[in-house]
């Protein structure tokens, strides 16, 4: 018979070990000495302590999932309960109860941290769905729509949730982006057609544009141009793949227009440049009749230079109130001459204005002798009154005596 502290072997080779409720029987051996027996056995309970040490490591040190951690606990347990190994099998089981409770505590902890997650997963979510269901409303088509392709990468990266609480978020997500990208396309369906019309619209103006870039009527033609423009801008965008071809069109229609205006005009200004020169020296020369002498040479040399003043045609409208205002001053300065030449040699004129002085003379003389008979007798009153009138009658006569004057009477 062989034994040790923690098992034997008998007569029989029957093998024990040695636990706290007594010895159990590991087994029988009959192949050998009752030393290699104890030996063999002994070597598998140090398999099970190996194997007990990698599990407590892997526990430790790994994310081994608390089911699977117990599977391998309950089957060491069951390797140690059937005692077949020789060696202290209560230390063992303690050491797989401690690790029962590593585990439960992993799974506990493991459980906060879900919850955690869960919760954190929640409030993530629930923050997407707020944005998505705010950009839903925008109309910025370009940056929402790349935020809720962001927000998509987001949510897919995120835990999931319960089933129910996963679905009902993913749904009012799923609605917000289904809302923008309705209105979306409505908004660019409507922009479309907006677009179409627009296209029609300045299809049109350049029809009409092109038809006036030969045109000679350059104020006319000018302005409708401007209005053309103001229609144009009016009309809004065409698509793109029309709207720069529809424009070259419409500007180049213009501008054969107002090249050939500005080579006109050029010419013009050219032209009126000269004519203002020489009606300039026109004017010096009719200004050398001032002041009106010989009324007769005076009329007969300005009518001379009045024809071959319009005969030149026109100056720069800037210039020309300035040098026709010239020529205006020499005119009236001749045409008061003549009003005063006539005014002297009138016979009816001065006949009437002889005939107004004497009959003006003849009611202050009146007047005159009716003061002297009021102060005669006394009548202050109508004295005064009569000189009153007496004024007024003396300058009436007094200025028909300066016009009579005029006639050299």
């Amino acid at each position: 018979m062989s034994s040790d502290p923690w098992g034997r072997v008998d007569e029989t080779g029957t093998v024990y070990v040695r636990t706290a409720d007594g010895e159990q029987v590991v087994g029988s051996w009959q192949a050998g000495s009752p030393e290699e027996a104890l030996a063999y056995f002994e070597r598998k309970y140090e398999g099970l302590v190996v194997e007990i040490g990698l599990l407590e490591k892997r526990v430790r040190t790994t994310d081994l999932s608390a089911k699977d951690a117990q599977t391998a606990i309950d089957h060491l347990r069951e390797q140690v309960d059937a005692h077949h190994a020789v060696g202290d099998l209560e230390a063992l089981r303690e050491r797989l109860n401690k690790l029962v409770e590593t585990v439960e505590a992993r799974r506990e902890e493991r459980k906060v941290q879900r919850a955690k997650q869960s919760d954190e997963a929640r409030g993530a979510k629930e923050a997407l769905v707020v944005e998505a269901e705010q950009l839903a409303q925008s109309d910025q088509w370009r940056a929402a729509g790349e935020r809720l392709r962001a927000l998509v990468d987001t949510w897919k990266g995120l835990p999931r949730l319960d089933r129910k609480s996963d679905d009902e978020l993913w749904h009012r997500f799923s609605h917000a982006r289904s809302a923008f990208s309705k209105r979306r396309k409505a908004h660019f369906a409507s922009l479309d057609a907006q677009r179409e019309e627009a296209r029609k619209t300045k299809e049109k103006l350049v029809a009409e544009a092109e038809a006036l870039s030969g045109s000679t009527d350059w104020g006319t033609t000018a302005a409708r141009y401007r209005e053309l423009m103001t229609e144009w801008k009016a009309a809004g965008r065409a698509q793109r793949e029309h709207e720069d071809d529809l424009w070259n069109r419409f500007r180049g229609a213009q501008d054969v227009f107002f090249a050939a205006r500005s080579s006109v005009f050029a010419e013009r200004d050219a032209e009126q440049t000269e004519n203002l020169k020489l009606k300039e020296e026109l004017a010096e020369e009719a200004e050398k009749l001032l002041p009106i002498g010989e009324l007769k040479a005076a009329r007969a040399t300005f009518r001379g230079i009045n024809e071959r003043w319009e005969a030149i045609g026109h100056v720069p409208r800037d210039a020309r109130p300035r040098v026709e205002g010239r020529m205006h001053a020499v005119e009236r300065a001749i045409q008061e001459a003549e009003e005063a030449e006539w005014r002297r040699t009138n016979p009816e004129a001065r006949a009437r204005a002889a005939g107004l002085t004497g009959q003006l003379q003849a009611a202050v003389d009146k007047l005159k002798g009716q003061i002297e008979t009021a102060q005669a007798q006394g009548n202050t009153a109508r004295a005064q009154k009569l000189e009153r009138e007496l004024e007024g009658r003396q300058a009436l006569l007094d200025q028909a005596l300066k016009g009579l004057q005029e006639f050299g009477g």
